[in-house]
Parts: C-alpha cells; structure tokens; sequence
C-alpha cells in the first residue's frame, strides 16, 4: 500500500496525545487521519471509512477502548488496531491483544515508536 493511500484513526480522549500522533503520521507522509475522542466515535468512524491503521486508548468516555476494539474486529476481524495507553497493567494488555489489538504502546511513548508501528504496518518491517 502507498502511505498517501493509507488511512490512520486515532482514538484518544485527549487532544494532545492525538496531536502527537497525529504529527508522527503526518511526518511519516500520511495525509488521510481521523480523529475520535471516545470509543462510539472509533467504531463510527471506523464504520465510515475503515481505516488502515487505528491507534485506541483504552480509558475513554462513552465507550472504552476495550469495548471499542471487540465491537471493530467483529465487523472486521482484519482490523488493525494498535492500543496506546498509560494503563498498561499485565491484565489490561492481555485482554487487548485477546479482543485482537495487535500491539500496545505505553504513555508516555516515544516516536520511534510510533514510527515502528507505521513501518510494520505499511512497509511490511
């Protein structure tokens, strides 16, 4: 897939987190990024456009990142959803990679972390 091509959500109820990432996307030369402040924004955005790519937090109004990702990989089991979260207890990132998160990253996170998820994803690394 071509990154101009590519589509990225980025779920987080906080602004500044979903700016960082959001610079850290743009940079790596994608163009097309959603933003979603609570899960039932995730799953309806998702829904609209389905992204490529879906960075969640787990704690978020509405509905939590959890719930969030069971409800997208059960209409799209090859969804690719990658938590990003300070609530990163053992338990919490078992069940997120059982509903089907491919990875998780810890806040504060770095941006070559980011940057590896964007490699792995779009360039097959």
């Amino acid at each position: 897939m071509k990154l101009e091509d590519a589509k990225v959500l980025i779920g987080d109820d906080s602004i500044l987190v979903r700016k960082q990432i959001k610079d850290i996307v743009s940079a790596y030369g994608i163009s097309n990024i959603l933003e979603a402040s609570n899960g039932q924004e995730i799953i309806d955005l998702y829904k609209q456009h389905t992204p490529d790519l879906v960075f969640v937090d787990i704690v978020m109004p509405i509905k939590d990142g959890h719930t969030a990702i069971s409800e997208i990989i059960e209409m799209d089991p090859d969804a690719y959803m990658v938590v990003v979260s300070s609530v990163g207890t053992q338990a919490q990132l078992r069940q997120a990679i059982q509903l089907g998160a491919k990875t998780f990253i810890q806040k504060p996170f770095a941006e070559w972390q980011i940057e590896s998820i964007l490699k792995n994803r779009f360039e097959g690394r």
